[in-house]
């Protein structure tokens, strides 16, 4: 089985970064999962333009929170961030005074104009990586933080991946859990059954394991076109988030923007960059 382990499309730090390297997992079987009954979240209407005229939440994304090793590569430590620069950063955006949110409160600042806390911030993380579960939220909890968690269900239970209890555990403390589809391929690539396979399979997973609906999404490589979105919005999916590319002007609930965090980043640069990204 071949998947991508991280997404794409770092902030230009003055280096050239591409794509990172495609990794090879034994294909573990999967223990099936019994069908939840969860009730579909219902989008509020409301027209483009009002949503564009919000000013946007800054969004972080994350990959893995570990150390770096002497095998990775310069474009892979992009997407490593050192856990004590992890637990910086964290310190930085609370004495900064931000304050968490989750993708609701987002969906309903965006849609109705609702009222979100003072410095505004978003958490997320991709690929269902073990130390997201063993490191990244016993950090956030200490700054009473919360985020949100883009699962790509076919690793779960894999060496170096969180478990479905993990996932349900991070579910229960109060974090939302997103879908990053089956194995991480492109949905620009999708026809026919690919969307059952990659999005609607994986929900229902992942609604069996949260006993919570799965609305949100994450474009794998950070990459979407016209043709996805409908076919989310098909699958139950309310809101999707890209990463740094400008948002669809027709639907920007679907290409909502986030930066990935890249490894190297100090606080004081993670701050430079949330202002002038947002």
């Amino acid at each position: 089985m071949l998947f991508a382990v991280s997404c794409q499309s770092v902030p230009d730090t003055n280096v050239a970064i591409a794509a990172p390297p495609a990794a090879t997992r034994a294909a573990a079987p999967v223990a099936e999962t019994k069908p939840a009954t969860v009730t579909p979240v219902t989008p509020v209407k409301v027209d483009a333009a009002t949503v564009m005229a919000r000013k946007e939440v800054p969004i972080l994304c994350y990959h893995q929170i570990r150390e770096w090793r002497e095998t990775d590569s310069k474009t892979a430590q992009n997407y490593i961030v050192p856990v004590q620069t992890f637990r910086d950063q964290l310190q930085m955006l609370a004495d900064s005074g931000y304050h968490t949110i989750l993708p609701d409160q987002l969906y309903a600042y965006l849609t109705t104009g609702a009222a979100l806390p003072s410095k505004p911030i978003m958490l997320t993380f991709d690929d269902t990586d073990l130390e997201q579960f063993t490191v990244a939220k016993p950090e956030m909890d200490k700054h009473g933080f919360k985020g949100v968690f883009f699962v790509m269900t076919v690793s779960l239970g894999r060496p170096r991946y969180m478990s479905k209890e993990q996932v349900k555990e991070l579910s229960d403390a109060g974090n939302t859990i997103g879908s990053h589809t089956w194995d991480h391929h492109n949905v620009k690539q999708y026809q026919g059954q690919d969307w059952v396979t990659q999005i609607e399979k994986p929900s229902k997973q992942l609604e069996a394991i949260t006993g919570k609906p799965i609305s949100y999404f994450a474009y794998p490589f950070g990459l979407w076109n016209p043709q996805a979105i409908p076919q989310l919005k098909q699958r139950g999916m309310i809101a999707a988030f890209q990463l740094s590319g400008k948002r669809d002007v027709n639907d920007p609930l679907h290409t909502i923007r986030r930066i990935i965090v890249p490894g190297a980043w100090k606080p004081a640069t993670l701050s430079s960059w949330i202002k002038k990204s947002f």
